[in-house]
């Protein structure tokens, strides 16, 4: 049977709902602890006329805040090297500096670190991609980037495929078939 809830009670609960969810939020956006350089999440959007100087709305960009240095080996098909990559606007030395800026916008989410490791305690196929590796430094969002990237197994090739074409294309989405399981 059904007990008929007050207006105290229902509001109560939700209050009580709502902390609940706050405090899941907070715990799952929480960095980790696991690398040593920041996430770069951009800020949040501002409201209003009122900001101080430091802050700045999603789309408005300084110099600097979005340059990286992308540096592949083994990727083959030419996709090796060290690339320079400016974005907002698109330019550098980056074979596809518009495609690349794409993918870092399009992976750049509040509270979650575009260039972060796998997730820990993620189970990842026991794929292995091949030997490509690339290394990630420079500036995002105004924050310092060190990332380093392979294709090792499963959590690690998505990894990498998120951000094609910042990193080169390899392995199965080029053609070349190497995502065999490890022995």
């Amino acid at each position: 049977m059904l007990q008929a809830t007050t207006p105290h009670a229902l509001r109560r609960l939700i209050v009580a709902a709502g902390a609940s969810l706050a405090a899941l939020g907070a715990v799952s956006a929480a960095p980790s602890a696991a690398h040593a350089v920041p996430s770069p999440a951009l800020p949040p959007p501002q409201h209003g006329p009122d900001r101080s100087a430091g802050e700045h709305r999603l789309g408005e960009h300084r110099l600097g805040e979005h340059h990286l240095t992308v540096t592949v080996r083994n990727a083959g098909g030419g996709a090796d090297g060290t690339f320079e990559l400016d974005c907002h606007p698109s330019r550098g030395s980056h074979p596809d500096p518009a495609g690349a800026c794409r993918a870092l916008d399009r992976n750049t989410l509040w509270g979650r670190d575009v260039f972060g490791p796998a997730a820990g305690g993620a189970v990842c196929t026991m794929q292995y991609g091949g030997t490509a590796t690339a290394r990630v430094t420079g500036t995002w969002a105004g924050r310092p980037v060190d990332a380093a990237f392979d294709r090792s197994n499963g959590c690690e090739i998505d990894r990498w495929d998120r951000l094609v074409p910042l990193l080169p294309a390899v392995g199965e989405e080029r053609g070349r078939g190497v995502n065999v399981l490890r022995r």
